[in-house]
């Protein structure tokens, strides 16, 4: 729920509106225009909400601010903004141009309606954002025009944030590093400038988000859900850089605070489940299973499954089959009541994840059978859509081997492995990782449910060659910090080749990832009795 504000600062507050500036839970920014103030006052929560890509609420508070003032330009230009989501590469240019349209017909006249040279520079941005032509001409053409307007007026804040992030929509999906860290950059100017300011801290979240640079957003991932305590996106956000970091207890916060705050704002809102943020709940059910919490995180799976059947949509199934994946492939109850949930996707990637899930299922049953035959299902499923996470938007190719295809080779490797062509298996296993190393890192959990490095080493640890599965399960923990399994395999594979402290250490994270783990967790007890590193 929104924090209340004491009596005594409402007249602070009224007199921040009026001077273009306003604190609130939702972060504080300096975003003057020249609406009056009572357009301003909605204008600025919009643009505290877009920043926080909170799209709905942001486009109801510009809305209102046409309302107030049906010729103030910017809450034209803000109402357009909300159909652009550049991280998740989505975008509704009919329902962008329509809100334009509102204000006037055409470019020419809609540019005439801004009295400032710095607001008609924002509505030239978001023109070349919505112009004819394919959508990332237009990213390029859009970060282009608020570079110079950053350029122009160099005090707008906004403006160098909304810069950054138009940077990083740029890259379509594949993390581009260069660009990644010029975006870094600018923000880390406005961060310095003003701490509170949610854009600032969020884009600097998603700029760092990779096990190598997470380090450098922590600053940054301690302080936004802080700064913007009423945006579920931003509770959710910090554990981005928890997650590349390993920060299980952290992750696990975040995501129960986001979780919590979209079941509230469906329930003020009186909205559908898919209101719910199903993104929080599946890192959530994905924390809980580093955790050792089996039993919390097959409670997280039950709630999507509950929200799956009152909704219905594709965004509902498309999170349940990813949680059920992650589900199984953690705890191994491959007989378990989950392992029956049977769900229809519309998406190709989830489609051929939950065929993956069965196979190894059925093999784990000892049917080979059966999981040949969903080995075929998943060649005959399509070409590949190249895979990668996102919020909401379309996946991306990423290579010659995309999600799909690493899966399909995973299965392969199962398959052959399970008929005793172990080497040919290693060899698959093998290949498909040095496949996934080749693809643009993607935030949060694995959409390749099983990490390749992790399966090589599992398997060659069964082949009696512990030393090449401690190189895989360093390599898997290089992706993945922290992840229990990786741990674990680590941990055996170094002890079976007689490295003592390093299968201690290994051993000793995974205790701390498993402090409050479900005592059935399959290798607790062997953890537990490893002795001490240096002992």
């Amino acid at each position: 729920m929104p924090r209340r504000l004491p009596a005594c600062l409402w007249a602070l507050l009224s007199a921040a509106v009026a001077a273009g500036q306003t604190p609130s839970d939702l972060g504080r920014i300096d975003f003057r225009t020249s609406g009056s103030a009572s357009a301003q006052e909605h204008f600025l929560r919009g643009a505290l909400l877009l920043h926080s890509f909170e799209y709905e609420d942001a486009a109801d508070e510009f809305r209102q601010a046409q309302k107030q003032e049906p010729g103030f330009a910017m809450a034209y230009w803000g109402e357009a903004m909300t159909y652009n989501h550049p991280l998740w590469m989505d975008r509704d240019a009919d329902a962008a141009r329509q809100a334009l349209g509102r204000l006037a017909p055409s470019r020419e006249a809609r540019r005439a309606r801004a009295p400032t040279e710095r607001e008609r520079l924002y509505l030239d941005a978001v023109e070349e954002l919505y112009a004819d032509g394919q959508k990332a001409d237009r990213d390029r053409a859009y970060a282009e025009s608020m570079g110079r307007l950053a350029e122009a007026f160099p005090a707008d804040l906004d403006a160098k944030s909304f810069y950054a992030l138009a940077l990083l929509g740029t890259c379509e999906g594949v993390r581009d590093i260069p660009t990644y860290i010029k975006a870094a950059a600018i923000v880390e100017e406005v961060f310095a400038k003003n701490p509170e300011h949610p854009g600032a801290s969020h884009y600097l979240i998603h700029a760092y988000d990779d096990p190598v640079h997470a380090p450098l957003g922590m600053r940054a991932a301690r302080v936004y859900a802080r700064i913007a305590p009423a945006a579920t996106h931003a509770l959710h956000m910090p554990s981005h850089i928890f997650l590349a970091s390993g920060m299980w207890d952290e992750v696990v916060a975040s995501n129960e605070a986001s979780w919590k705050a979209s079941l509230d704002r469906a329930e003020r809102q009186k909205l559908g489940p898919d209101a719910h943020s199903y993104h929080a709940l599946s890192w959530l059910a994905y924390g809980y299973l580093q955790q050792g919490r089996y039993r919390e995180a097959r409670h997280a799976l039950a709630l999507a499954e509950e929200d799956t059947a009152k909704s219905g949509s594709a965004r509902a199934r498309t999170h349940l089959v990813t949680m059920r994946a992650a589900y199984l492939v953690e705890t191994g109850r491959w007989k378990g009541e989950a392992a029956k949930i049977r769900i229809s996707s519309d998406d190709l990637s989830s489609k051929n994840l939950d065929l993956f899930v069965l196979g190894v299922a059925a093999l784990e049953n000892g049917d080979r059978g059966e999981a040949q035959r969903i080995r075929e299902r998943m060649s005959a499923a399509g070409s590949d859509s190249g895979g990668g996470h996102s919020h909401g938007g379309a996946a991306v190719p990423s290579g010659w081997a995309g999600t799909d295809e690493v899966l399909r080779r995973l299965l392969d490797a199962k398959l052959l492995f399970a008929t005793g062509e172990r080497n040919q298996a290693i060899a698959l296993a093998k290949e498909a990782a040095a496949a996934a190393d080749g693809m643009s890192y993607e935030f949060g959990p694995p959409d390749i449910v099983k990490p390749p490095h992790e399966l090589a080493g599992e398997m060659l640890l069964a082949a009696g060659r512990p030393a090449d599965a401690r190189t895989e399960f360093e390599a898997s923990l290089r992706g993945a910090p922290g992840r229990a399994q990786s741990l674990l395999g680590l941990a055996r594979a170094a002890a079976a080749a007689g490295d003592r402290e390093p299968s201690a250490r290994a051993y000793a994270r995974l205790r701390e990832n498993w402090k409050r783990a479900d005592e059935d967790v399959a290798g607790l007890s062997e953890a537990r009795r490893a002795s001490p590193a240096g002992s």
